[in-house]
């Protein structure tokens, strides 16, 4: 039952993945494309975000998983034949507890180290590329405005990187304004900075106070862009970019530096240890919830309604004690609450599934010896 069980978690766990991946990979395809960025750029941040992606998927994979072998055990008549030789269903769990645990310890991986390390290189990154001459300024067909007062438009870049029909202007300096166009340009980087040279263009010089326009021809200009890319002002860090020993031994300085409270602080690195926990939970629920009907040739469907119900019970405990959490540093007990909850309804559906319920026959519908 335990290798089904993986076998089965694996291919949900790839199908559901694959739809989320997806999803997340057109939305960074328009965002980066677009700015000029190559497929290498896109390829690293779809792989950087996929570790979110999979922590997100696992205890819904867990509990497909668990379902469906269920199912199709209960449907083969195995669970009955088993149960019939004196397996209790304590017995039966074992192997689903096992798949549980094997789930958690893959999710507590992925939220404690993955997951943190993932999110902050990719904020690294992007804080990288937000500063790339290249990004800002390599667009074809567009009017650009890299810094206020300035509109740059190039009409059709040349595979070797020559820039053709260039437009720019600066505006920057109070009453006068600059404009430049060139037929021919390239895009440098020397020791002091990005250049950008233009080839057989014309400056024009406006003096908006005196109303005058002096016209300048030039073969070759060399225009300092440094000042038009500003490079963003490090963001601090976010709570889900703190590992997890950092939030729980230096809980006082992570709040202060995120500038979030302290028991938001411990929420986080408790919800870290609490995901895993909710896989075990939903894959124990999926089969106790199942096999407490027992075998019916009309199939466990309700069973299944039923354990999709207790999930969203348990949801919604999670989502009760999330704020009460976030505002009482010495309730982040609260936290654990889900689980604990979970655990309980499966034992009781484990005690309920080794006590079925026989309807006792009436005394007139005994027959007389």
């Amino acid at each position: 039952m335990l290798s089904q069980l993986m076998v089965l978690f694996g291919f949900f766990a790839l199908v559901l993945v694959s739809v989320y991946w997806v999803n997340k990979a057109v939305v960074l395809f328009d965002q980066l494309i677009a700015d000029g960025h190559t497929a290498g750029i896109f390829l690293e941040f779809t792989a950087l975000s996929l570790p979110a992606v999979i922590s997100l998927v696992l205890p819904m994979s867990a509990f497909a998983a668990t379902v469906y072998v269920t199912n199709r055990m209960s449907g083969d008549s195995e669970l009955t034949v088993v149960q019939s030789t004196g397996y209790s269903p304590w017995r039966l769990v074992r192997p689903v507890l096992f798949f549980g645990i094997i789930v958690a310890v893959m999710m507590a991986i992925l939220t404690n180290f993955l997951v943190p390390k993932s999110v902050e290189q990719l904020r690294l990154r992007q804080q990288e590329i937000s500063s790339s001459v290249a990004a800002r300024l390599l667009r074809e067909g567009s009017f650009l405005h890299p810094s206020k007062g300035v509109t740059f438009y190039i009409r059709d870049i040349s595979p070797n990187g020559e820039l053709h029909d260039v437009f720019l202007s600066d505006r920057r300096q109070d009453g006068r304004e600059v404009t430049y166009t060139a037929e021919r340009a390239y895009l440098l980087r020397d020791d002091s900075g990005p250049k950008l040279v233009m080839l057989s263009g014309m400056a024009q010089t406006l003096d908006l106070e005196g109303k005058r326009l002096s016209t300048t021809n030039f073969n070759d200009l060399t225009y300092d862009i440094s000042g038009l890319i500003t490079s963003p002002k490090p963001k601090r860090r976010r709570l889900n970019f703190v590992s997890t020993p950092e939030l729980l031994l230096d809980t006082d300085a992570i709040a202060l530096e995120t500038k979030k409270p302290v028991a938001e602080v411990l929420e986080e690195a408790h919800s870290r240890f609490q995901q895993p926990l909710l896989a075990l939970v939903a894959s124990l629920i999926g089969f106790s919830t199942l096999i407490v009907g027992g075998f019916s040739r009309f199939g466990v469907t309700k069973q299944i309604i039923a354990a999709i119900f207790l999930l969203v019970v348990v949801k919604l405990v999670e989502s009760t004690i999330t704020e009460p959490a976030r505002n009482d540093p010495h309730l982040w007990p609260l936290v654990y609450l889900p689980s604990v909850v979970g655990i309980l309804i499966v034992l009781f559906m484990l005690w309920r599934a080794a006590r079925p319920y026989r309807p006792r026959r009436s005394q007139s519908s005994e027959v007389p010896a």
